[in-house]
């Protein structure tokens, strides 16, 4: 059977050069090789040529891995990447795991092979004030006491911790109740298998296995967003496991109630436990996690002013750090370089050009409201003189041109106007910059302010 899937690589590999383009494929996963395919576990294993890029493409690319693998051999449950750099090395190396589901008793103490990354411990995992609430509730939900709050609902931006939590959580909660059912998805991976469940005439099976779990553990909730289907589904197996006394932890990349096209029910069950939010990282967060990285790898000198420089220009989240670290350390490993801050300034530049944080409707609003001298209430307001109502329309062009929000967002912002207002506003701007250059001068100057 490994011969089988060997012969799959290249179509997979093809696969990912067009999803992911050609200068990431390249980048990163050109190298990469096949090793091995498990039957029995349904584990893929790809080789590359150092530990520090193994690391990388399973943080960063192990689920899309797993979902360009499952097209063609469907039998896929997960796969990981491991460092061509020898046992020892091999051996710290770390799967991407497959689903995590034990319908037999699990030790009390997690071993390697484990479906869990020992790495996303709550031990690694590095708390400060913007997290801190995340933090303790999450370990109050791995206890072996009941939680004060169920269901645990984890929001933040991409690459904050959810999943490091969610990781941490099931390790915990796995010691603590060595016989417990865990299950531990994505619910992109939960819409997956449901539909498939359906084509192929096994949603009894589908359903009992969900509801058979002591905790149930969803990553990414915002994949289910406008998945009728898909939702009411996951509705009945909330209800089904709270009313069974069972425990619930879903993150997502924002509170319940900024889920557009979320069924209300659902955002009901989901908001009716603890809903903790994660924020950006502070400074001081940043460079505890630094250091915590380079200390287990004490053969490498990294210098203060190459940590210093790292915390300035990685601001966003830890994901995006930590990526810029393995980067840098990755490439003065295979080429026996020096890591000093020229390095780091000559191998992260484009990592640190798309790293700025991202503008957000309140900064466009804020800009707005300075530049044509108006209060930041009046975006909300329902006042429709011109003087008021243009500046807004231009606010709204912004958020849409400037942010990655829909327009039913966008109207929320702005007072809880539709969606059909925020579309009308922004043809209107896009008219009227080619009509008139003045506005079109004011719009050019209002993004300057915002870039700087």
């Amino acid at each position: 059977m490994s011969g089988d899937a060997a012969t799959l690589w290249p179509r997979v590999a093809e696969g990912l050069r067009r999803d992911l383009g050609v200068r990431t494929f390249d980048h990163w996963l050109k190298p990469v090789r096949f090793g091995d395919y498990c039957a029995m576990s349904g584990v893929v294993t790809l080789e590359t040529v150092s530990r520090f890029s193994a690391n990388w493409i399973n943080e960063r690319f192990g689920d899309r891995l797993e979902l360009a693998w499952r097209q063609h051999l469907p039998t896929v449950r997960g796969v990981t990447v491991r460092g061509g750099a020898g046992a020892s090395d091999r051996a710290a190396i770390l799967a991407n795991p497959p689903l995590p589901t034990f319908d037999t008793p699990v030790p009390a103490v997690i071993t390697v092979p484990s479906p869990f990354d020992p790495r996303l411990s709550f031990d690694r995992f590095v708390i400060a004030r913007s997290n801190i609430l995340a933090a303790n509730a999450a370990r109050r939900m791995a206890m072996v006491e009941a939680p004060q709050f169920n269901p645990l609902y984890l929001a933040s931006g991409t690459g904050q911790g959810k999943t490091h939590l969610l990781q941490a959580i099931a390790q915990d909660y796995a010691s603590a109740h060595p016989t417990a059912t865990i299950i531990l998805m994505s619910a992109e991976k939960f819409m997956l298998e449901f539909v498939g469940a359906m084509r192929g005439g096994d949603m009894m099976a589908f359903k009992a296995r969900l509801r058979a779990a002591d905790l149930l553990l969803l990553d990414d909730l915002q994949f289910v967003i406008g998945k009728n289907s898909t939702q009411e589904e996951l509705l009945h197996t909330i209800d089904d496991l709270m009313t069974a006394g069972k425990r619930l932890v879903v993150t997502a990349d924002r509170p319940p109630s900024m889920l557009d096209g979320v069924e209300a029910r659902l955002l009901s069950r989901l908001s009716g436990g603890l809903v903790a939010d994660i924020e950006a990282p502070e400074d001081d967060l940043r460079e505890r996690i630094i250091r915590q990285r380079l200390a287990l790898m004490p053969m490498l000198d990294v210098p203060d002013d190459v940590v210093a420089y790292l915390v300035k220009h990685f601001t966003r989240n830890i994901r995006e750090l930590e990526g810029a670290l393995n980067k840098l350390l990755a490439y003065a490993a295979l080429t026996g370089t020096t890591v000093d801050l020229r390095l780091a300034e000559d191998r992260l530049a484009e990592n640190v050009r798309t790293a700025r944080p991202r503008i957000t409707i309140d900064e466009i609003q804020r800009a707005v409201c300075a530049h044509y001298r108006l209060d930041k209430s009046e975006m909300a307001s329902k006042r429709r003189v011109r003087a008021i109502a243009r500046p807004r329309q231009v606010a709204m062009y912004l958020a849409k041109e400037l942010t990655p929000r829909s327009y039913p967002e966008i109207g929320r912002r702005f007072g809880g106007r539709d969606h059909s207002t925020v579309i009308h506003a922004v043809r209107t701007v896009e008219a009227l910059r080619i009509a008139d250059s003045e506005l079109d001068a004011e719009i050019a100057a209002i993004r300057r302010s915002l870039n700087s």
